[in-house]
């Protein structure tokens, strides 16, 4: 049975009815949703390796036999002599590594054409669940109603007061403050440029930018993607689904074409 939703204008009153297009009713796959993110976030690794010759660069060399010593490669004309350090070798102190990392390896992670296309279906039918999105920590008491569909004028707004009005209006403003908090990233990560972990709120899904896009960079967790490239990353970031989503009528129209 098609599952109906209301939809609402950009003030918050009720407009009329839509069916959820197909892909909403798919069951929940958590193995398939985790599987396609996290082969999604494997293609922005890049790959990484040390110099070639780190280890190497010395003119160390083997005593040879006949000094009562292991044959090991060890450092010349330094006060290190008499002692008879290592060097080059892995198993010495400042010697080259074993076995390092190389960047001909290949970090891309493959999902199959209909996993990855059901893993989004999955995804986004978790979006319907009241219960999975407020398991995943969203803030919905105040929210009119899951899923959010929205008319299409919502991607004409353009500046940030109106969209204020517009998340106030719908009952989304208190889980976007929630995700204003941020915390301090645990682990040498805070060193390089990542000091902090922030928490994902909205997720904005349109058919055509007409302005929303510059509108909605301003609010913390906020995110806007376009119907016909919505992936199950966006959808259940961090292998967790079931996020706050707004769909505006167009976008519902475009999933359709894409799931049917």
């Amino acid at each position: 049975m098609t599952m109906k939703v209301n939809i609402y204008s950009i003030k918050g009153d009720k407009k009329g009815e839509v069916d959820l297009p197909a892909g909403f009713d798919m069951p929940v796959r958590y193995d398939l949703i985790k599987r396609a993110v996290l082969a999604q976030q494997s293609h922005r690794l890049q790959p990484k390796a040390p110099n070639r010759r780190a280890g190497r660069r010395t003119s160390a060399a083997s005593w040879g036999p006949g000094h009562g010593a292991s044959r090991v490669t060890r450092v010349k004309g330094s006060r290190y002599s008499a002692a008879g350090r290592g060097a080059i070798a892995p198993g010495t102190v400042g010697g080259r590594r074993a076995h390092p990392p190389t960047v001909d390896r290949n970090l891309d992670e493959k999902v199959n054409k209909k996993e990855k296309k059901l893993a989004t279906a999955s995804a986004l039918a978790a979006t319907t669940l009241r219960e999975i999105v407020e398991a995943r920590g969203h803030k919905i008491d105040n929210v009119k109603e899951i899923p959010l569909v929205i008319e299409d004028s919502l991607e004409e707004i353009s500046k940030a007061k109106d969209v204020k009005e517009f998340f106030e209006a719908v009952g989304v403003t208190e889980d976007i403050e929630r995700a204003r908090v941020r915390k301090i990233r645990v682990g040498k990560g805070k060193m390089r440029g990542r000091r902090y972990r922030r928490k994902k709120s909205l997720l904005i899904v349109v058919s055509e930018d007409k302005g929303i896009f510059r509108g909605t960079g301003n609010f913390p967790g906020v995110d806007i993607v376009l119907a016909k490239n919505v992936s199950t990353e966006d959808l259940a970031p961090g292998t967790h689904p079931g996020r706050l989503c707004i769909y505006t009528e167009n976008a519902m129209k475009d999933i359709e074409g894409r799931f049917s």
